[in-house]
């Protein structure tokens, strides 16, 4: 078990993806750092889990490494296929 002292609380939050508009950038909740689908150096944020639902991405936590929140993305879209 962990001490208290040594535990930094994150607030979680939750963006749904549908009702942001553009190409999927978002401004982080808390600090407002623009966390952007396009940007793969995890200079920004960096992917902490993955929730996959048959072959569809469900959900996607990543935590913003200038805060440190923890952000929650759901709202992606299912490609029907074919």
């Amino acid at each position: 078990m962990m001490k208290k002292a040594a535990v930094k609380k994150s607030v979680m939050y939750t963006v749904d993806l549908t009702k942001i508009d553009g190409d999927g950038a978002f401004p982080c909740p808390k600090c407002g750092a623009v966390i952007s689908p396009d940007d793969e150096t995890e200079e920004i944020y960096q992917i902490v889990e993955t929730k996959v639902k048959g072959t569809y991405l469900e959900e996607l936590v990543l935590q913003c490494n200038k805060c440190g929140s923890i952000i929650r993305l759901v709202g992606f879209l299912q490609e029907s296929e074919g």
